[in-house]
Order: C-alpha cells, then structure tokens, then sequence
C-alpha cells in the first residue's frame, strides 16, 4: 500500500480510520511483519545478544516490543459470564407496535438494524467447560439510529435472588473455594450453602436442576429479560413489560451424563460452523405488557411481584406480543477485537424504553458500565465493535482518558455559547412516565412467603412430564453428592418440601438425608422467613427488627396506590 502524498494530519487521520476494515479483511499475505511502531523487520524470531553466546541486548526493540506487549495482552476476564460466544447479525421489525413504544427500531414494519450477539455461561472462568450446568448468558446489542441498544438477558426467566446487594455474594459461592481453589463440581458446599439459607432461589434452581441447565448449545435456547421494563408510546402513556427472545430453531438440551461427551468448546463450535455452513440462527422478538393498574392488581389478588426477578408473569393471562425477528448471519473474524471486548450495558436504552424500579435491574445499571470501564478503559464505546450507529453525528463533552480515539477535535468541551452543539427535542415527559416515590428508608432485606413457591410448584406438577422429574432428582442428588455439609441438604431439602412433598421424599430416598419436615422452624442468614411459627426465627440472622423498617409489608411490589394520577 503506497503511503499517501497528502502530508497533512488530517490525511493520516483519515487513512488511519479509512483502513480499518481494510485491516479486518486482509490476509498475511497482504501484510509486511513489523514493530508496533511500523518499522519492518527481517524475521520475527530475531534476538540480539553479545557474541554468539552472551546476554541479550536491552537496545534490542524489536524483542522488548514483542515481550512487552505479549505480557499484556489479555485483558481481565469478565467477573461474571467470562466464558461466552458470539456473532453478527441483524434484526428487522415485523409487527410495529407504535401503540406502546415510540423506540424507532419497533415503529416501522421492515425496519432493521445490525446487532451483536454474546452468549455465555455464568459462573465458569473462561477455559470452563461449555457444558456446565449453569444458566446461559443472552445478550443482544440493537444498533439503532437512537444509539445502542443493550439486551442484557439470560436463558432462563428468573435468577437466584432478588435483593441486589446479594449478587456480588452468591457470585462468590458459584467461584472457586477461597481455601481449596475446587469449583462446585468437586465440592459444593458453598453451593448449597447459598441457597439453602436464601429460598427464593428455589424456582432458578428447580430451573437449573431440570432439562434447560444445560441448553444443546447456543442455538436451541429462548433469552429472557428476566427483568421488567417501561414501553412508553408517544403520547407519554406507559405500561410494563417483559422482553423474551425466542429459539426459531425450537430447545434442545443435554443430558448430564452427555455433557460428558462433548468437547469444551461445543457450544463455541456448534454456533460458528452453523453460521459458515449458512445455516443462521433466527429469534423472534416479543414483549409481554400490563398497565400500572394490573400491576397493582396482580400484587394485591395474586402475589405476583413485577419488580421481583424471582418471579414470572402468567403468559395465558399476559400474552407475549411479537415485535420482531433477528438473524445471525456473520461470523466474528477476531474473537477478541469483536466477542471479548463487545460490552453490553442494561442502561443504554434508545427513547421509549425505560428501567422499572426492580432493584437489581437498578442495581445492574450502575455495575456494568463501571465494569467495562474497568476491564477494557473509559473510552470502551469507541471500540468498532461498541460503537454507536446513529443517524447524526453525535457529540459530548466526554474527552481524553485511556485510548481515546475519536476525542472529538476542537470542538469546545463545555457547553459553549460560541459554537452551541445541537439539542433533540425530549421524546417523553419524565414526569409522567415515572412514579411518584415517597415514604422512609427500607432496608431491603425481603421475606420469604407462600407466593415464592408457587411457580416452582407449577414446574414440578403441571410442567414436566415424569422423565423430567426423575432426571431432576438425579442431576440434584448428583450435585448433593459432593457437599461436605450435610445440614445445608437438610435444610435444601426442606425448601424443595415447601414446592412439593414429593420432591423432598424423592431426594431423601436418592441421597439417604433426611431433610427437616419443612422451613416455619429454620432461620435464614438471607432472607426473613414469612413462615417461621416462632417470632424469633422470622428475622434473617443478625438482623434487629427494631432498628429501622427492614421488612417491607409488600416485599417491594407495586401495591395499590403506587402509581397515583395514572388510569390505566
């Protein structure tokens, strides 16, 4: 390649960001090997040292270079969903439903935009076995002309928790074992120490336990927001929302004695040669919705929480409406440049989309962009593959730090009266689509109560058949196996009795524990227990009933009265 006779700045500027994907494309064969500061070199094996068998030369750049920067060339692992796969795509707009949504990319039928996919375990490092049993992580980035879109999902509709302040420590127990360095697969007392103390768990591990622990790769699962969000239509008028994603290949999934058979790397393998044989995975797009008023009402009448991830919307009472499909049809051609540093944020949202006041949805909206800023620098979205795709030229006044590329020329890094930029009028009235908060500090510790088991109890009775039921107590049985404590299995035991007595008996006679007759006598150091018949069990270990409001009469749900001024 010539170099160009324009000798301006402005020229090598231009070349520079003109031949990235110019880069992307090109083959060795099209490359001269150099340092990283353009100089050709002969070989790159090449070392210089003192005679034929004295020390290494320090003036030696091209080995300092090429050490230097093989030291640091791995970035730090993502803390949660380290190991994932992912591709390119796009999704198009099928059915507009402007009626709820103002977002642009649902508005019109045809509409599309380019996306990224990333798919992953969740406990796992990133060397960890694709086949674990772990929920799967689903995420979607929406490239839309109202900026970036991040759908930060997961394959299974619930999680493990629904007091934000817990996750760093059940993350924790899904690691390692600080002392003996084993994962849960040799010994899972950690494991079972977690949930056994937290109950609410109880429906992401019946989850876990049964057939969709451990999906048949990435292609043959649904993605769930999990978490509830705000559609609001053009008219400021607003309803909640859960988002699903799913599988146009249908589900599959590997037995545990299977996933045993399978390469490390099955999940990674099965995406990648399904996009290059031209077979490309599709998912349909579709929300379920109801007005604040049926949010209060299936609070009051049913004991469903909408701001609480470890419950589920009936989907025969809220069905799921379809908005749209997305395919993806496009490799990665660097792992790393496209999948590990592709960086997915639950806040970036494009106008007519809005967080709810779920806790850990609040929580998460913090955590992940100051995640990324930590494991891959402040400028992480100028990245290509991070980058927004608008249709303006955006700018602001954040400049510099770390890698900042595109640090926005002279353009004044203040709001200046000189060369004013650019403002779009505001698409929703701020003040209409949030609610009105009032009321003293809770210290959101939550309380365990009938209505957590009834979805769990729904599973085992009404949604598996026989065959899946045994598989369960087998894949549960197999994972107490290797706990250590057998008081956490009583206490597990007791939980699952709370679900469905036959549960309870099974394990009993699978494990030889015998679990205790239920949960009104134990105390839990997670949660309050709404079922404690002596008062002395009911508050979560070291916690004081008297000091402050630490148990909420509605567990955070949005009870009667909680959205004032709104008729729907």
């Amino acid at each position: 390649m010539a170099p160009s006779a324009d000798t301006s700045f402005s020229g090598h500027v231009r070349t520079q960001f003109t031949a990235y994907e110019e880069d992307r494309q090109a083959t060795s064969k099209d490359t001269l090997y150099c340092t990283s500061n353009g100089v050709p070199m002969p070989h790159p094996y090449e070392a210089q040292r003192v005679g034929e068998n004295g020390p290494l030369l320090l003036q030696d750049f091209h080995l300092v270079d090429l050490l230097s920067h093989f030291d640091r060339e791995r970035i730090p692992e993502r803390v949660v969903h380290a190991k994932g796969s992912g591709a390119h795509g796009f999704f198009e707009c099928t059915d507009p439903m402007p009626d709820i949504c103002l977002a642009d990319v649902f508005a019109t039928k045809g509409k599309k935009c380019p996306i990224t996919v990333r798919f992953s375990t969740v406990g796992g490092e990133s060397g960890s076995h694709d086949c674990a049993r772990d929920p799967r992580g689903f995420s979607v980035k929406f490239r839309t002309e109202e900026g970036s879109w991040d759908m930060v999902a997961n394959n299974t509709p619930v999680f493990f928790l629904r007091d934000p302040a817990k996750f760093p420590h059940f993350i924790h127990t899904q690691k390692r074992d600080p002392s003996t360095h084993l994962t849960h697969a040799d010994d899972s007392t950690m494991f079972w120490d977690y949930l056994c103390n937290n109950p609410e768990s109880v429906h992401q591990v019946m989850i876990l336990m049964g057939d969709r622990g451990i999906p048949d790769g990435y292609r043959f699962m649904h993605g769930y927001a999990g978490h509830t969000l705000k559609l609001v239509n053009k008219d400021g008028d607003w309803v909640y929302a859960q988002m699903h994603m799913k599988s146009m290949q249908g589900t599959k999934f590997i037995t545990q004695e299977d996933s045993a058979s399978k390469s490390a790397d099955y999940s990674q393998k099965d995406l990648y040669e399904a996009i290059q044989r031209g077979e490309y995975p599709k998912w349909t797009v579709e929300f379920q919705t109801m007005t604040p008023k049926q949010a209060e009402e299936v609070w009051e009448k049913q004991k469903i929480n909408i701001f609480d991830l470890t419950h589920v919307w009936p989907q025969g009472q809220f069905p799921r409406r379809k908005v749209g499909e997305f395919t993806l049809n496009e490799n990665a051609i660097n792992y790393f440049a496209e999948i590990e540093q592709v960086a997915f944020n639950p806040a970036h949202m494009p106008p007519g989309i809005e967080p709810s006041a779920d806790p850990v949805l609040q929580s998460r909206l913090f955590s992940y962009p100051d995640t990324h800023r930590h494991r891959i620098g402040v400028n992480y979205q100028q990245l290509p593959v991070n980058a927004p795709r608008g249709g303006y030229r955006f700018g602001n006044f954040q400049r510099d730090g770390q890698m900042a590329f595109f640090n926005q020329g002279a353009r004044p890094n203040y709001l200046s009266s000189i060369d004013p930029i650019q403002f779009r009028t505001r698409s929703t009235d701020l003040d209409k689509v949030h609610g009105h908060f009032q009321g003293e500090c809770i210290s959101f510790l939550s309380e365990i109560r009938p209505e957590d088991f009834n979805a769990p109890r729904a599973l085992w009775q009404k949604v598996w058949d026989e065959p899946a039921r045994e598989r369960f107590i087998n894949n549960v049985a197999g994972k107490m196996e290797v706990c250590k404590e057998k008081e956490f299995l009583k206490r597990q035991i007791a939980i699952f009795r709370e679900v469905d007595n036959d549960i309870a008996e099974r394990l009993e006679k699978a494990t030889g524990i015998k679990g205790y007759d239920g949960i009104a006598n134990l105390r839990f150091n997670g949660t309050h227990n709404g079922f404690a018949k002596d008062a002395s069990h009911r508050a979560a270990n070291g916690v004081k009933l008297t000091q402050g409001k630490v148990i909420s009469d509605n567990n955070g749900a949005p009870a009667k009265g909680t959205h004032k001024g709104l008729n729907n």
